[in-house]
């Protein structure tokens, strides 16, 4: 069950370094445009903000990758992140997207609960 859970904490952290690449440095591009539903328009004037927002995706996927360091020590920080992008996939989907809620809350409450049954 630990190589399951760890499985999963590492694909999540993955999504998370995927969202950063999107949102820091292709938000304004045709794949950015396409993946985010987006006018040009609408991303230059929210360029800015989605390269915080990645910014903050990265520290996400930073923080799982740091639990899976820990080895059998890190299963409280891999806790921790977990729940955040568990947190942040929730209000994503419930604001922004429902699409967030397959591709952040749901993957991360998976291994948060195979982290907590390992």
């Amino acid at each position: 069950m630990s190589a399951m859970a760890n499985v999963v904490v590492g694909l999540v952290a993955l999504v998370h370094v995927y969202i950063l690449v999107l949102e820091m440095f292709l938000w304004d591009t045709p794949t950015g445009l396409r993946v985010f539903g987006q006018t040009k328009e609408a991303a230059a004037a929210s360029k800015v903000l989605a390269a915080n927002q990645g910014l903050y995706n990265g520290f996400l996927a930073v923080g799982l990758m740091w639990g899976l360091s820990l080895g059998a020590d890190g299963t409280d920080v891999k806790v921790f992140f977990l729940a955040c992008v568990l947190v942040a996939g929730v209000y994503g989907a419930l604001t922004a997207s429902r699409r967030i809620l397959f591709v952040q809350a749901i993957p991360a409450a998976i291994g948060l609960a195979l982290v907590l049954l390992s």
